[in-house]
């Protein structure tokens, strides 16, 4: 099985930072305690104001996708949505 990946960058409106990181902290631990296929989830908080940086490892293409259609997700994603300016994501294989 492949590892999978997620490396996911937000831009967070400056007045929304510390609600948006306390946010995904439990989304984080959730994550990691209710799906098996999650082996590890990080926050990062590079020194430039606004950005935050998520390294997720999914156990496989299913865990990810299992992941992806969470209710979990969904919730933390429609809380957040006018917090950010935007958002990319990049899909990684783990080598």
């Amino acid at each position: 099985m492949t590892k999978i990946a997620l490396i996911v960058e937000f831009n967070v409106k400056s007045e929304h930072r510390a609600a948006f990181i306390t946010l995904i902290r439990e989304h984080a631990e959730g994550t990691l305690k209710e799906e098996d296929g999650c082996v590890q989830f990080d926050l990062l908080l590079p020194n430039e104001n606004g950005r935050v940086f998520l390294y997720e490892v999914y156990r496989d293409e299913d865990a990810l996708k299992a992941h992806m259609g969470s209710e979990r997700l969904a919730n933390t994603r429609k809380s957040y949505e006018n917090w950010i300016d935007d958002r990319s994501i990049h899909v990684c294989t783990v080598g």
